[in-house]
């Protein structure tokens, strides 16, 4: 902030540097996000000169651009960007600005008190833009993003496909600009979608089981081819030519073909005591001798889905193993509709887990998965589930709970966007939906996983868990205080775990604990690398 060119930036840097001073003055919140901190570097607009020096335009926008991409317009005059304002209390909500390319100067198109702006897409002809508003959240509220048109002349809304019950993100605009191609979950998938800009009308180009992001149309096409990547929970991601008239993908030349999987991936589902239909994938290994052992994976966000493919929680090294591996999309999964993510907002420990347990119920049904030899794993939100679950139910061998909210108490205050679960989580809230109140009914060998760069949930869960699980769960300990639970920590980790080396040390830890617990085999000697 104290420098006006790169040359005096440079020179601020150099001497923070060399004084050995890495300590951050802060006036306003959030202060850090995810894994890093922010200041005292922030992001700024700049152009580039003809003489090809950097000019910055936007003046003053400062830290209101963190985690925030302008967007410029097609005739290069303009650029949109959403941006964060701070306002009483540490809390902000996202505007919409338009920066002028040739003076600097900023204006803000859309400004409302409690709704944020969360992307923008500047129409072919410069005069409007789609963008997606969500209207703060409550205790009794969940999100619900949705699309709007503005016009960026005279800052009017008008809104667009308002009764589509999905939350779609525009990606693209048709070169005629007639309609706008959108993403969204749906149904434990991601399509491409078309929204027609006169009438609203929504329809699906894509209909494969996949999920499709970063959708673009080539410049000076005609709008019926776009490139996009691709994946699902059977591949990892691929780029793809999509033919946005017929909804074919054809897969582009990569660096890798996919990778052969050991088993097979089905849909499966089953109808709630409340009457809503809840489903997700199940993994299963190729042959095997008799029913396979059910390793339940419960996902984060908790606005998400099991609709892709991921690299940190893929269910195929375990399914190689010989489990099958439950992909369940309980209350508050995204792509199945408002009422679906409404029913478990604010009452965490009440659908999201019924939801998780009829689906389990239902898979451990069938005569090809052992229900005797099960047990459940999650992340993030999925680790405050595995959490809650540990408390609520003994009916699983093992728990794997990774960068988990144990208290929420603490929790809420602590992590990098306190205003935002502020917002959720009232002081009942807390209360009702806290793992921790339920330790001493905990008797289920638990596995804790935490980074301690983790800033997005805090290092103080993972340790008020480890402490108050030996000091406190009902699982039986030695006389020198051991217990069959388990703590693996991360010191150089955040939320997830990104070393390739940290990585192979994850899941060697991991399926050893299954494999004593889940399937009964004698303790494995930990890797060597853990020097232990």
């Amino acid at each position: 902030p104290g420098a006006q060119t790169t040359h005096e930036h440079d020179e601020l840097s150099k001497a923070r540097e060399k004084a050995g001073v890495d300590a951050l003055l802060h006036r306003g919140f959030p202060v850090r996000f995810w894994d890093h901190d922010l200041g005292p570097g922030q992001p700024q607009v700049c152009a580039i000169t003809d003489d090809q020096r950097l000019r910055r335009v936007g003046n003053d926008l400062g830290a209101s651009l963190v985690e925030h991409t302008p967007q410029i317009s097609p005739d290069g005059t303009f650029a949109l960007t959403t941006a964060s304002v701070m306002e009483a209390r540490a809390e902000q909500r996202s505007i919409l600005l338009r920066i002028d390319l040739a003076t600097g100067e900023h204006t803000r198109i859309v400004d409302e008190l409690n709704r944020d702006v969360e992307s923008a897409l500047i129409s072919p002809d410069n005069a409007h833009a789609v963008i997606t508003i969500t209207p703060k959240t409550t205790p009794d509220s969940a999100p619900h993003p949705q699309m709007w048109v503005v016009n960026l002349g005279t800052g009017a809304t008008t809104p667009l496909a308002h009764e589509w019950d999905q939350w779609g993100s525009p990606v693209a605009w048709h070169p005629d600009g007639t309609c706008v191609f959108v993403l969204a979950d749906e149904n434990g998938r991601g399509p491409i979608f078309r929204v027609d800009m006169a009438s609203g009308e929504v329809s699906a180009v894509t209909g494969d089981d996949a999920t499709y992001s970063a959708l673009a149309l080539p410049s000076g096409g005609d709008g019926t081819v776009g490139f996009a990547v691709r994946s699902s929970p059977a591949f990892p991601a691929e780029v793809v030519r999509v033919d946005l008239v017929t909804g074919d993908a054809v897969t582009l030349l990569g660096p890798a073909a996919r990778p052969e999987l050991p088993g097979t991936i089905t849909d499966v589902a089953t109808t709630t005591n409340d009457g809503h239909t809840v489903r997700g994938w199940l993994a299963q290994p190729h042959g095997g001798n008799g029913p396979a052992p059910l390793l339940v994976f419960i996902h984060g966000g908790p606005l998400s889905s099991w609709n892709a493919w991921t690299w940190r929680w893929t269910p195929w090294v375990l399914v190689a193993q010989g489990y099958a591996v439950l992909l369940p999309d309980p209350a508050l999964s995204t792509g199945y509709g408002q009422e679906f993510i409404q029913r478990g907002w604010g009452a965490w420990g009440a659908a999201p887990y019924t939801d998780l347990m009829t689906l389990t119920d239902e898979v451990t049904s069938r005569e090809d998965i052992d229900e005797t030899r099960t047990s459940a794993l999650g992340g993030s939100f999925g680790g405050y589930m595995a959490n809650w679950i540990a408390g609520h139910t003994d009916r699983f061998k093992a728990i794997v709970t990774h960068a988990s909210l144990w208290a929420l108490d603490g929790f809420g205050p602590t992590t990098d966007a306190a205003f935002y679960w502020q917002r959720e989580m009232s002081e009942q809230m807390s209360l009702d939906n806290s793992p921790h109140r339920f330790v001493e009914q905990i008797v289920t060998p638990m596995l804790v996983i935490h980074g301690d760069k983790d800033y997005r949930v805090p290092i103080g869960e993972g340790l008020r868990l480890w402490y108050e699980l030996l000091a406190k769960s009902g699982l039986p300990a030695a006389d020198d205080g051991s217990t069959d639970h388990q703590f693996l920590y991360f010191p150089h980790e955040n939320h997830w775990v990104l070393k390739p080396q940290h990585a192979k040390i994850w899941y060697a830890v991991v399926m050893a604990f299954l494999s004593e617990h889940v399937l009964g085999t004698p303790p494995v000697a930990p890797p060597p690398e853990l020097g232990l």
